[in-house]
């Protein structure tokens, strides 16, 4: 439901518009700091695309770092001052590579992950990219000399990724039952100490860091009594007496190699069990911070909805329908019903069975069609939390009854990371 206030603050305003509630935001980042039980948290930037969120994130003093997802965002981010960058996924973006090599600082503070050795050619390759790139701009051979020794000196921050998803009977079944996230085959203790000696015995490659994300817990609404909810609970207990076990001797023999400055885990639908677990030092989340449509659905905690976007009613097509303008802004994931926009307000609003969200427009029926007029707002949550920064250049900021700020988003920065 979206209150009164809220709506009375768009009074006037051109639609479609993408809202922030300002109370809701905040009392998120205060609601995530209390369920991380003292853990810090690194922000994941791919669930708010919006430099102002994440800074309004990081003044809390229960976060601390970033999680970004790619590497070319990393550096935008380092360049906005933004420090202690993990960027959440393997890249082979060698321009980008060279580009971090070049940039004074950002090998300093931004950390890479890998699953295997491959990823290690490829950062060495990009250095020397850089080192040539340096030797050109440098011009006379004593500064060519020295920009290249620079760089070849420089040492890269190095994570691994470790797999935290559930698979059913493991020891018999292999990896036919995989449940959660397919990302590293990095997966026991054997193969993380044999990927960690690669980075230790690598000139110039420092390994700092450990990350899994249970996307099998943090990530799948258990809430409801149908089967499958049933189901997904079992699941989920069982994973985590799995994960705790398992992540527990991966970072136990990566420890007897090196030292650790950081273990990363959990996500905003975790951080009850992952804060328990004992095995990590920091959690990751930012889904929770807008929480999105798919947050509706979880038993151990409730966020306030603080993220919107309003478009106005185009059409009245028949009795009992409505259109408005835009809407289809479809979640990633498996294509399902959970994957199209939270209709918010008014209530008593349905898609219509054979057109659902659509690109230009999306028709409406049911009761709640009956007081509204043409140009009047139908408000609406993503399914997803970052994803709605990629279809609107900024978001209205709203305090109480009243729009007090804008933040642009990444789309609006002009950025395509």
């Amino acid at each position: 439901m979206v209150s009164r206030e809220l709506r009375h603050a768009l009074s006037g305003v051109e639609a479609p518009v993408a809202v922030i509630d300002l109370e809701a935001f905040d009392a998120n980042v205060t609601a995530l700091a209390q369920r991380a039980q003292g853990l810090p948290i690194r922000v994941a930037t791919k669930s708010l695309r919006t430099p102002a969120a994440i800074d309004r994130a990081l003044a809390h003093q229960g976060y601390s770092g970033v999680f970004a997802y790619s590497l070319p965002e990393a550096l935008v981010l380092h360049a906005r001052g933004v420090r202690d960058i993990l960027v959440g996924y393997p890249t082979v973006d060698r321009r980008s590579l060279t580009q971090m090599f070049a940039e004074a600082g950002a090998a300093q503070n931004i950390t890479l992950m890998i699953d295997c050795p491959t990823h290690l050619d490829i950062i060495d390759s990009a250095r020397k990219a850089a080192a040539a790139g340096g030797t050109e701009v440098a011009g006379s051979s004593a500064a060519s000399s020295d920009v290249a020794a620079d760089i070849a000196a420089q040492t890269v921050r190095v994570c691994l990724d470790i797999d935290a998803s559930y698979r059913l009977s493991e020891g018999v079944l292999g990896s036919r039952i995989h449940i959660g996230a397919r990302r590293s085959p990095i997966r026991d203790s054997a193969s993380a100490v044999d990927l960690a000696e690669h980075v230790i015995a690598r000139p110039g490659a420092d390994l700092v860091g450990l990350m899994s994300y249970e996307g099998q817990i943090a990530g799948t609404a258990d809430a409801g009594a149908t089967v499958r909810q049933v189901m997904v609970r079992a699941m989920q207990k069982r994973s985590k007496a799995e994960l705790r076990v398992r992540r527990s001797g991966v970072i136990d023999a990566v420890r007897e190699l090196t030292e650790l400055e950081f273990v990363n885990g959990g996500g905003t639908g975790s951080f009850e069990s992952s804060a328990a677990e004992g095995t990590l030092t920091e959690l990751a989340a930012g889904s929770g911070l807008f929480s999105p449509g798919l947050f509706d659905g979880y038993t151990h905690f409730h966020h306030e909805p603080a993220a919107y976007f309003a478009t106005p009613v185009v059409r009245r097509p028949g009795p009992g329908w409505v259109t408005v303008f835009k809407g289809g802004f479809i979640a990633s994931g498996v294509p399902g019903a959970d994957r199209v926009p939270t209709i918010a307000w008014p209530q008593g609003l349905d898609y219509a069975g054979l057109e659902g969200a659509g690109e230009v427009q999306t028709p409406l029926t049911g009761p709640g069609t009956e007081d509204l007029r043409i140009g009047d707002l139908v408000w609406f949550r993503h399914a997803k939390a970052g994803e709605l920064a990629e279809h609107f250049n900024e978001f209205l900021v709203v305090s109480g009854s009243q729009v007090i700020d804008t933040w642009s988003t990444y789309r609006g920065q002009g950025w395509a990371l």
